[in-house]
């Protein structure tokens, strides 16, 4: 599994001689594709391709009239809790902290809600932003989820017309840049209460909401309308090339675009 991506879970052998054959067989043929990747990417250099996706979804964000952000990967443990992210939710024992005032972000939910207030004082039309940055949560092993991840957050605050006819527009944007077919569905969340979830073939890959939000807006001094939705970047990378595992598309030193180097 960690040189291919073919699933050979169902297979099935007479006796451990003919399937030792046949392990050693596919260990070679995926070594040997592996390998052939790489030279590739020596001989034609080109950017990564999570950077690439990146790239295409600001591409795309801009064009829709989103301004693109950069916020502190350091948050303080008060702007958590205007995030109602406190001892007793699920989320806080995930979290990375650095000390008892400060921790790694878990989302980007928590410095997207400070930009867009104070951008709203600027103007009297819709405030839309996006970011595109790493988060960090204390994982269990899994070929889905990492410590260390992509995100990319948007929020239209403002929204010209119906939130939730926006939001559907802004996700079939993130989706078409990322070459993948979803469907949508309406789930409960620990944060939102209420979320409006991207799946591709039954995996999540991004998850919605629509405000004013009771719970979290008054904390923020927000009171408009809004939409924003949430991707895992890695994991729609997964899914549109075919990996079998998310630390594959990550930023890595085992991986390159796939392929393992080590």
């Amino acid at each position: 599994m960690e040189y291919g991506d073919s699933n050979w879970s169902d297979m099935e052998f007479d006796d451990a001689s003919t399937r030792d054959k046949v392990f050693s067989k596919e260990m070679s043929k995926a070594q040997s594709l592996n390998d052939q990747g790489i030279q590739v990417l020596i001989k034609n250099p080109r950017r990564h391709d999570l950077a690439a996706l990146e790239a295409r979804i600001a591409e795309k964000l801009i064009a829709r009239g989103f301004i693109e952000v950069r916020t502190p990967l350091i948050i303080s443990t008060a702007a958590l809790a205007k995030m109602t992210i406190t001892p007793d939710h699920p989320l806080y024992k995930q979290v990375f902290f650095i000390d008892d005032k400060r921790c790694l972000r878990p989302m980007l939910a928590p410095n997207l809600y400070v930009v867009m207030r104070k951008l709203r004082d600027h103007t009297d039309g819709p405030v839309r932003i996006f970011e595109i940055g790493s988060c960090f949560r204390k994982e269990s092993k899994s070929n889905r989820h990492l410590e260390e991840f992509t995100m990319m957050n948007l929020v239209d605050l403002g929204p010209e017309g119906d939130a939730t006819e926006c939001l559907k527009d802004y996700i079939d944007d993130v989706m078409t840049s990322a070459g993948l077919e979803y469907t949508l569905s309406v789930e409960e969340s620990d944060v939102y209460v209420e979320t409006l979830d991207v799946e591709v073939d039954g995996i999540e890959v991004a998850s919605g909401a629509i405000g004013p939000h009771s719970k979290l807006d008054p904390a923020h001094d927000i009171h408009e309308p809004w939409s924003g939705v949430g991707f895992g970047l890695e994991r729609l990378l997964m899914l549109a090339n075919e990996k079998s595992s998310v630390r594959k598309t990550a930023k890595s030193i085992t991986y390159l675009n796939g392929y393992k180097i080590d």
